[in-house]
């Protein structure tokens, strides 16, 4: 039952991007200006601060994470970290920016979804982890992730954890249907979609209407860059691409054959088509195999992983979907145990391997995705298949360049009454982007932002 719910909690990494949060203008206030600063800060400084009784409160979802904390207390015996759980980020985050307007109330360190970093980097709300050795931690780090978190202005978080994407398939049905292999591109998938329909009445997959996370990894996944920031007023819109167009077109043709289902995720009846055999396989991230097993437990030795299909044969290029970090907040009294906590939690080998191995947090560090206490784990329920050690080694595939805007809640709000309806409603997804573009870009305007 541990393992259930920690994967129903895990997969709220994912499930947060898929609602609106409260819009973001530009400008506005991140709080008082706290203990932070832009000069180097000495050993020594550090050595005295964590050598002083200190409390710093700690925002997270994270199931159980107390046991990390632990780690850190007790290097650090004279440091207490009072863990708040306020919420998934769709609860904490109005809570969080409610608390820095008011100047009152905001936690030294705060658990943050890759995607939303901008918008608080926008209300000047992270403090730069740099003067605090944030930049020493890069080497430690897969090279896409640490782009995630910092850029040329500054460190502005901790890499927690990731999702690179991958295929998870139901080998059973796959033999039913004759078929040998999973699809190594697209155009086997679209190939393999008919003949799994014809002969075992599955559908070869779900794409919901609800979760723009899921069609945003596959965006990442088609090369497209729909979103770039330079981290002050001007923004890059590019949701109409030739890349996004090929995605929503081949799985508009999908849907339109009945080729491909598109429930919305995360409800009953979806959980259920993966328990009776309704779906063939499930293009998701690397969090994804710990929560379908929690799911759809009666499954069990009939699934294996693989690889996400490609554009073009011969290619080894994923996307990603979902991750978090762990960012010092604008306004601590605390700045350096609170950064020497955000660097220890997701840096130290212990703590990263028990996120790993405990809570099934998908790793970000080098380190534990090479650790064979990591990768060299067999599954039961994928038939003794090692899927750590696979998806260890897609996360080195997902490209190093994408950004998001500072207004993501806005962006998946839109998106669920352009794209995401069309989806649902079978329309013209075509269209429905185009109408996504136009939409995202005038509130970019309305906001006072300059649209390149």
């Amino acid at each position: 039952m541990k393992r259930k719910n920690t994967a129903t909690a895990l997969v709220s990494l994912a499930l947060a991007s898929a609602f609106a949060l409260t819009a973001c203008a530009p400008g506005g206030g991140g709080g008082a200006g706290g203990g932070e600063t832009t000069a180097p800060v000495s050993q020594a400084d550090i050595d005295t601060a964590m050598d002083t009784e200190t409390t710093i409160t700690f925002w997270t979802w994270v199931p159980d994470i107390q046991k990390e904390v632990d780690l850190f207390e007790k290097k650090y015996p004279k440091i207490t970290v009072d863990v708040v759980n306020v919420g998934t980020g769709t609860a904490q985050y109005p809570k969080l920016r409610t608390a820095l307007k008011a100047g009152k109330g905001a936690p030294d360190v705060a658990q943050i979804e890759y995607q939303y970093i901008p918008s608080f980097r926008q209300t000047n709300s992270l403090v730069d982890l740099t003067p605090y050795g944030g930049a020493e931690l890069e080497s430690k780090y897969v090279e896409w992730v640490w782009n995630q978190v910092a850029d040329d202005r500054g460190v502005w978080s901790v890499p927690q954890d990731s999702g690179p994407l991958g295929n998870l398939y139901r080998s059973d049905i796959y033999e039913q249907a004759g078929i040998t292999a999973p699809p190594a591109t697209w155009d086997e998938f679209a190939e393999q979609a008919k003949t799994v329909k014809d002969e075992t009445g599955s559908y070869i997959s779900n794409l919901p209407g609800n979760d723009p996370g899921q069609v945003v990894g596959l965006f990442w996944q088609a090369g497209a860059k729909p979103f770039s920031y330079d981290g002050d007023k001007t923004v890059g819109i590019d949701l109409d691409s030739a890349e996004t167009q090929k995605v929503v077109t081949f799985w508009q043709d999908l849907i339109d054959q009945d080729l491909v289902s598109t429930d919305a995720d995360f409800t009953d009846a979806w959980y259920q088509g993966f328990s009776s055999g309704k779906y063939a396989s499930w293009q998701t991230a690397a969090w994804g195999p710990v929560f379908l097993q929690g799911t759809a437990a009666n499954t069990s030795g009939k699934w294996t992983a693989a690889k996400i299909p490609q554009w073009e044969a011969g290619d080894d290029v994923s996307g990603n979907w979902g991750g978090s970090s762990d960012a010092v907040i604008t306004g601590t009294q605390n700045p350096i145990v609170a950064a020497e906590f955000s660097k220890f939690l997701n840096s130290d080998p212990e703590s990263t391997l028990a996120f790993a191995n405990e809570q099934f947090l998908f790793p970000t560090t080098t380190d534990t995705l090479s650790s064979d206490e990591f990768t060299g784990t067999a599954s039961e329920f994928y038939g003794g298949q090692k899927v750590n050690e696979l998806f260890a080694g897609v996360s080195d595939t997902v490209s190093t360049d994408f950004q998001w805007l500072p207004f993501m809640d806005y962006v998946y709000s839109s998106y669920n009454d352009t794209l995401g309806k069309a989806i649902a409603d079978h329309d013209d997804m075509s269209a429905a982007l185009t109408a996504w573009q136009d939409d995202v870009t005038a509130y970019a305007k309305q906001q006072g932002f300059t649209v390149q």
